[in-house]
């Protein structure tokens, strides 16, 4: 048995585009899985879709914002009605409108991050594990971050969001783990992504980064993609309920 090998799987993933989540379609396309592309936009679905289809590998293209729970459930819907069975969940879309101390942080914005960083996870979840659960087999993976394992001045209700996911994430794996379902996350650092751009064009905040990081250097989306694969294929067959760092070390550090 390949370690890596994902022949056969289906795989949903949320917010991917472009970023990580497009590195973690575009990975598990390249270890063997189906793939459905799912972000806002059509237009760019369709584009993700059809460069992984140029590639070798077979994906379709399912616009949905997670925050409208009815089109998330035709994302799940469309998805069987192409390949049948949903094997993989990534959740890796989210959002962060509001930089800056929690004081200012108005109730509609707070109320957006919460909802489409946690419950849209869930709303997720429980719509393909009953399905895994049949089969006694299943993966999901949340994207979370680093940001949520530290206080921050200035992004904490993001941070708040993304530990909620790591216990989200902890919660899951104890109550369908009996059913060979493994739930994890992926805690990225700062990675140069669209979604990140403010942190990362900012030339002095990223020297004080990358001087604090022990690789020297802030993440690749890249760098992201392959531990998607590690979680979700056999090499991964005994975690669960856990989530993996990927920060160049900057946690270590105190950074």
């Amino acid at each position: 048995m390949q370690a890596f090998d994902l022949m056969g799987k289906v795989a949903i993933v949320t917010g991917s585009t472009r970023g990580i989540g497009r590195s973690i379609a575009q990975h598990l396309s390249e270890a063997g899985a189906k793939v459905t592309i799912s972000s806002r936009k059509q237009s760019a679905c369709d584009e993700v879709a059809q460069a992984i289809r140029s590639n070798g590998g077979e994906a379709i293209a399912v616009a949905a914002n997670i925050s409208a729970k009815n089109q998330l459930e035709n994302l799940v819907a469309a998805t069987r009605a192409q390949w049948g069975q949903i094997d993989i969940l990534v959740c890796n879309a989210a959002s962060n409108p509001y930089y800056g101390p929690m004081a200012g942080l108005s109730d509609e914005a707070f109320h957006k991050i919460l909802q489409n960083n946690i419950v849209s996870n869930l709303w997720l979840a429980n719509m393909v594990l009953p399905e895994m659960a049949r089969r006694r087999d299943g993966v999901v993976i949340i994207v979370s971050s680093i940001g949520g394992l530290k206080g921050s001045a200035t992004l904490g209700a993001y941070g708040i969001s993304k530990a909620a996911d790591m216990q989200l994430a902890r919660n899951l794996a104890v109550e369908w783990g009996a059913f060979n379902i493994r739930v994890n996350c992926i805690a990225p650092g700062l990675v140069k992504t669209d979604f990140a751009r403010a942190l990362w064009e900012n030339a002095q905040l990223l020297e004080k980064t990358e001087s604090a990081t022990p690789l020297r250097r802030i993440g690749d989306p890249d760098d992201i993609g392959g531990i998607a694969v590690f979680l979700a294929s056999r090499a991964g067959a005994f975690i669960t309920g856990q989530t993996i760092v990927a920060d160049g070390g900057i946690t270590i550090t105190g950074g």
